[in-house]
């Protein structure tokens, strides 16, 4: 019986929604998270007779085919920006738009990321703006020892009163990193990405520029995760996943119906 199989299916699918949907829910409050969404697909079809099949001087209009279940296809991010919220920290930033933050890993390697609540770590006698996990920023940016009134420019200037002078110097400048599918980007964690087949090479730009948003200091970026919209979307994989396992329950007592036919 077919439909034992193919609601066996649907309650994987739905597994795989709701671990989505949960993981979501338990990033609501991370730093510039993105949303993931399941997307799912039929699978194959057994077909008993074609559209178009002879029966006898004319022909069949529609197909008879029967369905065996679905699969999860993707899980598909919402790259939209989520909500600014202002920290009264110089350091922190904010990308408002589109963009990432280029950050290098301890293997050499470039990631990416959204979160701009950047720290200080001291290495020698300058400090060093890296995330939370230490990673630098790309180009690094070094602030010396005793700047003064730090301030970052929306197109992504890093100034400071330097020890011994009254007028702000430009430290350092930042670049974002635009790709032509960030969708296509790969979750690492840590908040990070790394550029995948289908995202397409890093292109470096000044913020504000190629379509690039401006950087936006003293704010990060929220999880754009909404948590009305995921109880919603966790309703209905409840619901869903407890329909295939009675269509489950359904055909069970079916085959016990036929098991205890007598003559």
């Amino acid at each position: 019986m077919r439909a034992l199989t193919t609601a066996g299916t649907g309650m994987v699918a739905q597994q795989y929604n709701l671990d989505t949907i949960a993981n979501n829910l338990a990033n609501v409050n991370t730093n510039a998270f993105k949303q993931q969404r399941a997307e799912f697909q039929d699978l194959m079809y057994q077909v008993f007779r074609a559209s178009g099949a002879p029966s006898g001087n004319t022909k069949q209009p529609i197909a008879m085919q029967i369905g065996l279940g679905s699969k999860l296809a993707s899980t598909v991010s919402n790259m939209s920006v989520g909500a600014l919220q202002a920290t009264g920290n110089p350091i922190d930033m904010a990308i408002n738009g589109e963009g990432f933050f280029v950050v290098i890993r301890p293997d050499g390697t470039q990631a990416y990321t959204r979160d701009g609540a950047f720290k200080l770590s001291a290495e020698g006698t300058n400090g060093v703006l890296v995330t939370a996990d230490g990673f630098s920023l790309d180009p690094r940016i070094e602030v010396p020892q005793g700047v003064r009134s730090l301030s970052i420019s929306g197109s992504g200037q890093v100034s400071g009163v330097l020890p011994g002078n009254d007028e702000p110097q430009v430290i350092g400048e930042l670049r974002i990193a635009m790709f032509a599918n960030p969708g296509g980007l790969t979750r690492v964690g840590q908040n990070l990405f790394t550029a995948g087949g289908a995202s397409g090479e890093a292109t470096l730009v000044t913020p504000g520029e190629q379509g690039s948003g401006l950087i936006q200091a003293g704010f990060v970026e929220g999880s754009n995760v909404q948590i009305v919209e995921e109880m919603v979307r966790l309703i209905l994989a409840q619901r869903a996943y407890e329909i295939n396992s009675k269509a489950i329950q359904t055909a069970d007592d079916m085959l016990g119906m036929l098991n205890n036919l007598k003559r």
